[in-house]
């Protein structure tokens, strides 16, 4: 299956040639380009396709040498960036190599981040020879001397940054590779609520279609309505649905037709599944006064059917009989302070990467604060957890 657009951030001290670098590498005028220091405040994203990568979101940042309290401000804005990338530029000039580049650099190694570290302007100043080799001998890296501005070895630029991004980045693990097989029929229930947006199926719906192609199963989608007919007809091997109609679905479906849903798959494929696994039955230790941290990958206007904001806070207080507090975050939003949550529920995360949100999950597991999925909420509450997880354990 495969990811969503590839992160690509570039970094580097202020008038290094950051935001030349974006424009040369996506051929448009994406950043503003100017002489005067500070030009570029929070990040800006263009999303492109590099040729021999493919989409890509390309992010330019602010400069790491800024001494003001605003550019304090810019600078934790730009290490937050580092969580949401999966391949960093690192850009200096005029061979300045020096303590901001140093520091990045070591940052990135210790995030484990992949990175290619460019030296602009070349048409200004070539790269001396002695500190490429240097700092490919002490960072493991490629070094690359290019010119935003003439565009003179960005072809080259492109090849390294190609080299340099892991193979997961380009593909995360199929949601269902590993629970289906060739031929096998697989009903969709998702109901088409307010929630839905018009004319389309939500993402993970599409990305689940996708997947059941890729691996020559039969996908059938269909209302809860429909279910009971199709069932007459037709015995799946499994059933994927919509975590909101759970309850539905399974007074519905015989006990030995293996039933899941879309965000639980999705876990699989994005998360840490074995924490939200276990973190799930946190949910019968709350207490009155508790407040459960809802994490959302995405922005969107809410309404009555809300799932996260709405329908889960709903079940949990009348499962619970207590009275519980919930609290929002949105896309890829900095987390609160974590010691004041009793346990955190995730969304499917359809709209980030793996690595993004891979990186969320291990800040609350290394916490450590109990986890759940919303999936795998709903399935507890609805007490069905054990049958839509049996197929993965």
């Amino acid at each position: 299956m495969r990811n969503k657009a590839v992160y690509i951030g570039v970094f580097g001290r202020g008038n290094q040639g950051k935001s030349s670098m974006v424009n040369a590498l996506t051929g448009q005028q994406t950043a503003i380009v100017s002489d005067v220091a500070g030009t570029t405040t929070d990040p800006v994203r263009k999303s492109m396709e590099i040729f021999g990568i493919g989409p890509v979101t390309v992010v330019d940042t602010a400069g790491l040498d800024d001494p003001t309290e605003l550019g304090a401000k810019r600078l934790q804005k730009t290490m937050q960036t580092l969580d949401q990338i999966d391949l960093a530029l690192l850009v200096f000039s005029g061979n300045q190599w020096g303590a901001s580049e140093i520091q990045l650099a070591e940052k990135l190694k210790s995030k484990d981040v992949p990175f290619v570290i460019v030296h602009n302007k070349s048409d200004l100043e070539g790269l001396s020879p002695a500190l490429g080799r240097q700092l490919e001998a002490r960072y493991g890296v490629t070094v690359c001397s290019c010119s935003a501005q003439t565009g003179e070895g960005v072809p080259d630029l492109v090849r390294a940054m190609v080299a340099a991004i892991p193979d997961s980045a380009y593909r995360s693990t199929s949601m269902v590779g590993d629970v289906v097989k060739r031929g096998d029929v697989v009903a969709l229930v998702m109901p088409q609520d307010s929630e839905a947006p018009e004319g389309r199926l939500i993402l993970p719906q599409v990305q689940m279609i996708r997947d059941l192609l890729d691996c020559h199963a039969i996908a059938v989608p269909m209302q809860l309505e429909e279910l009971p007919l199709f069932l007459e007809r037709q015995r799946p091997d499994l059933v994927i649905t919509d975590s909101q109609v759970f309850a539905e679905v399974n007074k519905q479906l015989p006990a030995d037709i293996p039933l899941t849903s879309f965000s639980i798959l999705l876990s699989r494929a994005k998360g840490n599944f074995e924490y939200c696994l276990a973190g799930t039955p946190h949910i019968d230790r709350l207490r009155d006064g508790d407040r459960i941290l809802m994490l959302e990958s995405c922005t969107h206007i809410t309404s009555c059917e809300d799932i996260g904001r709405v329908k889960i806070p709903r079940l949990l207080r009348k499962y619970t009989g207590k009275s519980l507090e919930f609290d929002h975050v949105s896309s890829l939003d900095p987390l609160p302070d974590l010691g004041r949550y009793a346990m955190a529920i995730q969304c499917g995360a359809c709209m980030v990467t793996r690595r993004q949100i891979a990186n969320r999950l291990k800040q609350i597991a290394d916490f450590p604060l109990p986890i759940s999925n919303y999936g795998m909420c709903i399935a507890y509450v609805t007490g069905i957890f054990n049958r839509v997880t049996a197929i993965f354990r």
